[in-house]
């Protein structure tokens, strides 16, 4: 028997397997595809998403492999009429090191995450499906797999999902379908997000760090009783040529291609039994914003640690309750932003100058996700600044130097004055802060799980027993 079964080898599955074989935890990770994924399909990641790659030990690969600060050039023909980095003078501070998204292309994420994964000696099974499967009081039956645990990360299609029947419940906008691919561009430079916005349709270029090609993304071409028509390499030329109109400008070599239609739905539990549903499978989100696939890495990072002590002994079953009880409120949050985002953006394209920008005043980074509903957020004593019981951790400058590198790790942080020293144990890992006032417990995933007095240890002890 194995501990714990990932079913789905996207960003979600990937960051929780790495995550769990970090901790001593036996895992196997399969995917029903024979080949691993070579579309851009999701390309951000958000600062929130960063931190938790730094955690993981990946960020350098990652940050190498993506591009910030790409500015939005928008047309008409070919006179630019407005260009903005939404993301201007946001530069990088003590507290927060990734105060910007990375451009990346999925791909590359996943093809980081699987080297991380290789270095514990795991690797990806392709070509496994899962069909069917079974749970007792024991453990999950599943592709001839026998586990402890089953985590569904296999996307919005989920076969688990509908296994187990549950819904995902919400709703489809009445938003055009939107063809995506990759293409090589000749006439166009890699400066910016090209972008054309007309009472004919849209179309956006995107340059992919690190390729030769761009994601298009565009609305379909239509056959005469308008239907949509199959994005291939022509049409999405002929849609290009009918919107754009720049001369010179060449598509060529399409390695990727899909179709995406707008959902806003999620599941009402994340749980059943002994099998999690995480990502795409629990929630679908608008593109608008790039939620998405951030969402889902972080339900894992938020998964895993719980797994991981129950799985080693360290902590009762009932602490993966508290997965959906802190994960499904930012799902249901996070659908309402995307969703707002969206219309944001769908109003500001149809304004001269207008585009995918609007969203810029709004805050996308997930830095504010928090959890102070939680019963793992204790708070003991109040204090005016700083983070509370709930909140994210924010890094910063100590005597042995950045704060995050105190908390890299699967084990809990233990941040105080001296009387702190000796805390240390196979669960926390103790730090002394100079100047501190107060005992601040850091959970393994970066969340500020208790907030005591500078001497109350009673109170760290009574929270780790209490797991």
């Amino acid at each position: 028997m194995t501990d714990v079964l990932v079913v789905g080898a996207g960003p979600t599955g990937l960051t929780l397997a790495c995550d769990l074989a970090r901790r001593g935890v036996d895992v196997r990770i399969i995917d029903k595809s024979a080949e691993f994924p070579h579309g851009s399909r999701g390309k951000g990641l958000s600062p929130r998403t960063l931190e938790v790659l730094d955690d993981l030990g990946v960020i350098d690969e990652t940050l190498a492999g993506g591009v910030t600060h790409l500015p939005h050039r928008r047309y008409r023909g070919t006179q630019v009429i407005s260009e903005a980095d939404p993301e201007a003078g946001r530069e990088p501070t003590d507290e927060i090191p990734y105060p910007v998204g990375l451009m990346i292309p999925q791909w590359r994420v996943e093809r980081i995450l699987r080297g991380r994964l290789a270095g514990f000696g795991v690797e990806v099974e392709r070509g496994t499906e899962l069909t069917a499967l079974d749970q007792d009081a024991d453990g999950v039956t599943a592709a001839g797999i026998r586990a402890r645990y089953l985590a569904a990360c296999d996307g919005g299609r989920s076969t688990v999902r509908k296994v187990l029947g549950l819904r995902l419940r919400g709703e489809t906008p009445d938003v055009q379908l939107m063809a995506v691919g990759d293409v090589e561009v000749d006439g166009l430079t890699r400066d910016a997000w090209h972008q054309w916005f007309t009472p004919a349709g849209g179309i956006m270029l995107c340059p992919l760090p690190g390729t030769a090609s761009f994601q298009v993304q565009t609305s379909h071409e239509l056959d005469g009783n308008g239907n949509p028509l199959e994005p291939t390499l022509e049409r999405f030329q002929q849609t290009f040529d009918r919107i754009a109109a720049v001369p010179g400008v060449r598509l060529h070599n399409l390695t990727w291609r899909s179709t995406y239609r707008v959902q806003v739905r999620m599941v009402d539990r994340l749980q059943t039994g002994r099998v999690f549903l995480a990502g795409d499978a629990a929630h679908v989100h608008p593109i608008a914003g790039g939620l998405g696939m951030n969402t889902g890495i972080q339900d894992a990072y938020n998964l895993g640690w719980k797994l991981g002590l129950v799985v080693r002994g360290h902590a009762a079953g009932r602490l993966l309750e508290t997965y959906a009880r802190e994960r499904l409120p930012i799902a249901s949050q996070l659908l309402s932003i995307t969703s707002e985002v969206l219309d944001l953006v769908l109003d500001a394209i149809r304004r001269e100058g207008g585009g995918l920008d609007a969203d810029a005043a709004r805050d996308l980074s997930q830095l504010a996700l928090k959890y102070p509903w939680s019963r793992l957020s204790r708070q003991h004593v109040t204090r005016p600044d700083g983070p509370q019981a709930g909140d994210r951790m924010p890094d910063g400058k100590t005597g042995d130097g950045r704060l995050f590198d105190l908390l890299r790790g699967p084990h809990f942080t233990l941040l105080g004055p001296p009387v702190v020293k000796d805390e240390t144990s196979d669960l926390v890992k103790a730090h002394v802060i100079e100047g501190s006032d107060t005992l601040t417990l850091v959970r393994p995933d970066g969340y500020v799980g208790l907030i005591a007095g500078p001497t109350d240890l009673d109170a760290v002890r009574r929270y780790l027993h209490d797991l």
